[in-house]
């Protein structure tokens, strides 16, 4: 079949290499503009092969129709886009578009999926590939696989490791199906559905007075962007690494600073302790030990006051 890609970073790259040595024509490639000098991952994979790549600032640009139009495809498949896709362009293919999502739809839709679900607590994830419609993550679903969220995944950790080769092998295999005319279209049950923002700094603030496992799983859930934050002196630490301890804090107060080790920082909460091995402050993500020594913090100290 000609596919038209539309996608972005290693993720399409590597959806793009699977569609190809499944043996699907990828008529075109459809990319976000370049930063800077390096090339996009999937736009340079496209280059060698001598396929056309188009990049627009807004798929809503009649340039971008016209590159939809010209591609011919059978179908059109979403692997990581973060531009709005006006639904008009769906429609182009002949076959309609698929899309990519990394959870188990209906549950967490939503730009912002991976981070949610562990700052949810959740075990039980993996990942979509739908057909589009008009909606945010709301058309019919074709294929699912689930996968398992570890304890100490964060949201970095359990996209590369997890759902980034799942995903990628759940795309080449959704549109095999629907070669093979085996593409199912099972609606999503709304009773189920569930939708969460962006996730931003204004998530991602701690409250040390929380239960441990609700800070850890914030922590991890914000790990690598926008980095789960807390105060110090004025200034704005953000907590990476976190792991699961069965440690207590005595009688410190919550924010307390129990200890700056090996094992990283450990700061008290309301029932026990979270452990964290990185932080980062005004400089670059350092060791808990080499931050803490910057910014003067030691045990003792009471963050978030």
């Amino acid at each position: 079949m000609r596919i038209l890609l539309v996608g972005q970073a290693a993720f399409a790259e590597k959806v793009f290499e699977g569609l190809v040595g499944a043996g699907d024509e990828v008529a075109a490639v459809v990319c976000p503009p370049d930063k800077g000098d390096k090339l996009d991952p999937v736009k340079a994979a496209a280059l060698a092969r001598g396929i056309p790549v188009h990049q627009f600032a807004s798929l809503k640009r009649p340039e971008a129709r016209a590159a939809f139009e010209q591609a011919a495809a059978d179908l059109a498949l979403l692997a990581y886009v973060t531009q709005i896709v006006p639904e008009t362009l769906l429609h182009v293919p002949r076959l309609g578009t698929l899309c990519f999502h990394p959870s188990l739809l209906p549950k967490y839709r939503g730009g912002s999926a991976i981070p949610w679900q562990l700052i949810r607590g959740e075990t039980r994830t993996g990942v979509t590939v739908f057909w589009t419609d008009a909606g945010i993550d709301t058309g019919p679903l074709l294929l699912q696989r689930e996968a398992t969220a570890g304890p100490d995944d964060t949201a970095g950790t359990l996209y590369y490791q997890t759902l980034f080769p799942l995903g990628v092998q759940t795309c080449v295999d959704a549109v095999g199906l629907v070669r093979g005319g085996n593409a199912l279209r099972v609606p999503q049950d709304e009773r189920l559905a569930t939708y969460d923002p962006l996730l931003t700094d204004a998530h991602a603030a701690i409250d040390w007075a929380q239960p441990a496992r609700t800070l850890h799983d914030l922590i991890r859930g914000c790990d690598p962007s926008p980095g789960a934050h807390t105060s110090w002196e004025g200034k704005r630490l953000r907590l990476y690494e976190p792991r699961r301890t069965s440690e207590r804090a005595a009688s410190a107060p919550p924010g307390t600073v129990v200890a700056i080790d090996a094992d990283g920082l450990a700061v008290a909460t309301a029932d026990g302790i979270v452990r964290c091995k990185r932080l980062r402050a005004d400089g670059p993500k350092a060791t808990a030990s080499e931050v803490a020594a910057a910014v003067g913090l030691g045990a003792g100290a009471r963050l978030g006051s």
